[in-house]
């Protein structure tokens, strides 16, 4: 395949799919909304879609959609003087009230309505003669904040023109990364740093899809630059985007993967090596497409996560590894790696999650995953997606040689929102 060819698949692969649904859910919120602050049935005033989605860079499996609905301004008495729960209240219980059957929760900033593979989050705002909207803040006796989308939304759309439309691509295929390798960072940030590369240079200001891969490889390696900071200034807006967690590292691996891709050019191995990058959504070498098809001495047990739940990276997580022998610790699996020291077989591996900032209940799944020769020989691909037992732990033992992959999966709500791997090469 071309490097034209790849990208636009790839692209297309990750187009969001269930627009219709989404266009649906908004229109239901938003006439809920206006027949209790309004007394009217309309399905698209006064509401603004924001956030990705908003924006145009969701791709697939989006499930966090963020919604404005402009309030009178002749409620505004009713609200200024502490009364921001109340407000939230009243929001909370007029969308509950025309649809008692879907799940309705008030948080901090937003209403959250929840649909099944995504959410969307209502935020009641009061619109400012500099367009720009107050919104309440519960936190600490309530308050109210300022917001400016539209600034972000314009921002997005004249630099979209003037690169190429390169910048909304871009960003798609970003949020395709941070999706593969777990790397919590919110929308926003993501088109603001895909927004500030692009503004950096002139590099791909009339550039096609042909240099994509170029693009991707200069980015991730702009990304693993970058000096830690608490938070940078959103596109058109210029508020605070806050940083969840460190990407530099992960930017890194990235960046050397998209080097060994580029180096095999178009052959057939550039498409895996792509997609230890991007993930499932990269298009395989039709080659591969062609010979998976066809009857293998092994069984192809494989599960993918994305293929049961949408995949959106919201949250941190971290998994670690005790390699164990005769009952005694002998050290951290990653410690190994770093080191270099070799796994061989017959120890005992017991993984568990380290740590996790995910908030409130959520489903913990595990996938062990073997490769090479003997594992294929012994027909032992495994694969298979498990629920957690409950503690938070798995153990294996180092059977045989070859590369081993361990992943864990949290899901909140029906969607995965966070996500960590570990390589296990047994030699």
């Amino acid at each position: 395949m071309t490097t034209t060819e790849m990208f636009t698949d790839f692209l297309s692969n990750l187009a969001v799919n269930n627009g219709a649904s989404i266009t649906s859910k908004y229109e239901e919120v938003t006439s809920a909304l206006n027949r209790k602050f309004r007394n009217t049935e309309s399905k698209t005033a006064n509401s603004l879609q924001v956030g990705s989605y908003g924006r145009w860079t969701g791709i697939k499996g989006i499930s966090d959609l963020d919604m404005l609905y402009i309030m009178p301004s002749s409620k505004w008495n009713d609200y200024k003087d502490g009364k921001q729960s109340k407000l939230l209240d009243d929001t909370k219980n007029a969308i509950q009230a025309r649809y008692p059957r879907t799940t309705v929760k008030k948080d901090r900033l937003v209403v959250q309505v929840l649909y099944n593979g995504f959410m969307v989050e209502v935020q009641p705002v009061f619109e400012q003669d500099d367009a720009s909207f107050k919104y309440p803040d519960t936190y600490n006796g309530g308050k109210w904040k300022v917001t400016k989308p539209r600034e972000e939304i314009k921002a997005m759309k004249e630099f979209v023109d003037q690169k190429n439309r390169n910048l909304r691509k871009l960003c798609k295929m970003v949020r395709a990364w941070k999706n593969q390798c777990g790397v919590a960072m919110g929308g926003l940030l993501i088109d603001t740093l895909a927004y500030n590369f692009l503004n950096s240079n002139s590099d791909y200001d009339k550039r096609s899809t042909a240099f994509y891969d170029w693009m991707c490889r200069d980015f991730f390696k702009y990304l693993s630059e970058e000096s830690n900071k608490d938070y940078y200034l959103a596109l058109g807006s210029n508020q605070r985007v806050n940083v969840k967690s460190k990407f530099q590292q992960k930017a890194q691996k990235a960046y050397n993967l998209c080097l060994k891709a580029i180096d095999a050019g178009e052959a057939d191995s550039a498409n895996k090596k792509w997609k230890k990058v991007f993930g499932r959504p990269f298009p395989p070498a039709a080659q591969v497409a062609q010979e998976s098809k066809s009857t293998n001495a092994f069984q192809q047990s494989e599960q993918f996560i994305e293929d049961l739940y949408p995949i959106d990276i919201r949250y941190n997580m971290k998994i670690e590894c005790d390699v164990l022998q005769n009952g005694f610790r002998e050290a951290l699996l990653r410690t190994m790696l770093a080191k270099k020291m070799k796994l061989s077989a017959s120890k005992k591996l017991k993984f568990y999650v380290d740590s996790l900032d995910v908030p409130g209940e959520v489903i913990i799944k595990w996938k062990v995953l073997n490769r090479g020769v003997e594992a294929e020989r012994r027909n032992c691909i495994r694969g298979d997606i498990v629920v957690d037992k409950g503690h938070r732990k798995k153990e294996e033992t180092t059977s045989f040689v070859g590369e081993h992959i361990v992943e864990c999966y949290v899901i909140k709500n029906g969607v995965v929102v966070a996500k960590d791997r570990i390589d296990v090469p047994i030699q």
